[in-house]
């Protein structure tokens, strides 16, 4: 009975140490976490072939030919954004940095066909970043 009261307490110890930690972390900061639809179908073609945006102009053009009013300024030398389409009804977009620099960008979508288009757009931090699927990063 004692050993499980002390395992216990050690437990509840450690949760408590842990969430103090947690208080001082900073949450990573978006400057951009959108996701929209697009009636004109064709207007899909604007998103970058990489997924990948790393300039402030390339994010102007793309975002006047959706639409997309009121964006943010991002920061290029730090943050990339990460863009992805589906004609489904909803769409979900992750990254993942693999351990050798590769940036992935999946886009997770439902089956179901409507027409015109939807986009997720996010930023992703720029560091460790040395390819995107597997290609060098877009041109700034």
């Amino acid at each position: 009975m004692l050993r499980s009261a002390l395992i216990a307490a050690s437990f509840l110890f450690a949760l408590t140490a842990i969430a103090r930690d947690d208080d001082k972390k900073e949450p990573a900061k978006l400057t951009l976490d959108l996701a929209g639809s697009v009636d004109d179908e064709k207007l899909a073609s604007a998103a970058p072939e990489s997924s990948v945006i790393a300039s402030q102009k390339e994010w102007d053009k793309l975002a006047e030919a959706w639409g997309i009013k009121g964006t943010a300024k991002v920061d290029f030398d730090k943050e990339l954004i990460v863009v992805t389409t589906t004609r489904g009804s909803r769409l979900t977009l992750s990254t993942r940095l693999d351990d050798k620099g590769d940036l992935l960008v999946l886009g997770l979508s439902t089956r179901d066909l409507r027409p015109g288009f939807r986009y997720a757009i996010k930023t992703a931090s720029r560091e460790g970043v040395k390819t995107v699927k597997g290609k060098p990063l877009p041109k700034e």
